[in-house]
């Protein structure tokens, strides 16, 4: 499990060294921003609903394990606590917006790291130490899915439209650099800490099996923790994973509504969008809640999370990526890499087990890595031999150097209100 998550470390160090930069070149606040002008608005768009789509998968995975660690620690029923936090979790980001977010995220790291320092020695102390537990790798996670899952990492956090945000939003592109540098530090030390506690229940309760799994984190902290540590370490794990919620949950709201409604109504007045961008929030926070619900009938959260991350991430973040290093990729090869590798992983996935191929979790994830890399380098090479240019990057060069000139790095007076408003609500 430790191997797994440093994988995240290895992903950050690589984003903050080479993709972050390019995001912040752009000038573009978000990533459909950047699509539209690089590759056109249609292309855009049908990023904006495969985005959308894999954004219900993606944040109904996070408030599952939320609402497990309070079905755990309390007992309340796990339908119960995802209904209540989804719907704290869409009031929450209707008022907080990206700086509550981005506020929770650092608040919640430092309780939680505080509370695990010394929630780890306590746990190997109910075992009696160290032990001999720690190995490399085990059963189906293979050194082949290690590199593979490092490399859709890498792609994940250098393409997913929630962290461009964070990319782009910055000053400088030092301070971009930074951000994805900072990543790699943290889970470089994080997943020893996270990660030893389940593990170290697995010693303790060897009888644990099936989706029992998912509650051995908290099972362990109850067995070690006094009372008071562990509601505080309950609070921030709560507050910290549902941060990847509401991050989740916000920038699908501010793409519908500045990607598509703001398209389709651009004289709409900022009160409208606002309730666009709330009425948005609502509906992407119902169907995570129904996502969330269904996660235990196929087949609990590891195995959801780990198979939408083979099946769609490199084919959905890699190609728009590889668009930011890349002079000759026109809307049309960028938008075929992802169709055509969509495709050859969902054939994988459901046609060709029910012919007596089935890929373990490990060719599930190499197939789902090379399949657009090979494709893309392909097309790159191709295009290179005949020395074409695409005429959109020509465009999007030219646009971006007019709008570069123009911007204003002054905040307006209304985003000084919305900040001091946003502050407001954060303090309560």
């Amino acid at each position: 499990s430790i191997i797994i998550q440093l994988t995240m470390a290895v992903a950050g160090y690589a984003v903050g060294t080479w993709i972050a930069p390019r995001w912040h070149r752009t000038h573009s606040l978000t990533a459909a921003e950047y699509i539209t002008g690089r590759l056109g608005v249609k292309t855009q768009k049908t990023y904006t609903y495969i985005f959308l789509a894999v954004s219900v998968f993606t944040t109904g995975s996070f408030l599952y394990p939320v609402a497990k660690i309070v079905e755990v620690t309390t007992g309340i029923p796990l339908t119960t606590a995802i209904f209540a936090l989804g719907a704290f979790s869409m009031v929450y980001v209707a008022l907080g917006g990206l700086r509550g977010v981005v506020v929770t995220d650092v608040l919640q790291f430092v309780i939680l790291f505080a509370a695990v320092v010394i929630a780890v020695p306590l746990a190997f102390d109910k075992i009696g130490g160290v032990g001999t537990f720690f190995e490399l790798f085990e059963g189906e996670y293979t050194p082949g899915f290690v590199i593979a899952f490092a490399i859709y990492n890498m792609f994940f956090l250098g393409g997913n439209w929630a962290y461009v945000q964070r990319y782009t939003s910055v000053k400088t592109e030092r301070d971009s650099r930074k951000t994805g540098w900072l990543f790699g530090v943290l889970y470089t030390i994080s997943p020893i800490l996270w990660m030893l506690i389940p593990m170290i229940y697995r010693v303790y309760n060897p009888s644990l099996s099936g989706l029992e799994n998912e509650g051995a984190y908290l099972l362990m902290c109850k067995e070690a923790m006094p009372d008071g540590l562990l509601g505080l370490m309950l609070g921030g794990m709560i507050f910290a994973t549902a941060s990847s919620l509401n991050a989740t949950l916000n920038i699908s709201a501010g793409v519908v509504t500045n990607d598509i409604f703001k398209r389709m109504r651009p004289d709409a007045s900022e009160k409208t969008l606002m309730n666009v961008a709330r009425i948005s929030t609502w509906g992407f926070g119902i169907m995570a809640i129904i996502v969330a619900l269904l996660i235990r009938s196929m087949g609990g959260i590891v195995n959801v999370v780990i198979s939408v991350a083979a099946l769609t991430g490199v084919p959905v973040y890699l190609p728009v990526i590889w668009s930011l290093f890349s002079k000759r990729q026109t809307a049309r090869t960028i938008l075929s890499a992802t169709f055509i590798s969509l495709a050859i992983n969902l054939i994988f996935k459901f046609v060709t087990p029910h012919f007596g191929l089935a890929l373990d979790r490990t060719w599930e994830m190499i197939v789902g890595t090379a399949v657009p890399v090979i494709l893309l380098a392909g097309i790159e090479v191709v295009l290179k031999a005949k020395e074409f240019i695409a005429p959109e990057y020509m465009a999007y060069i030219s646009e971006r150097n007019v709008r570069m000139r123009q911007e204003n790095a002054g905040d307006t007076e209304e985003s000084k209100r919305t900040d001091r408003f946003t502050q407001k609500v954060l303090g309560i």
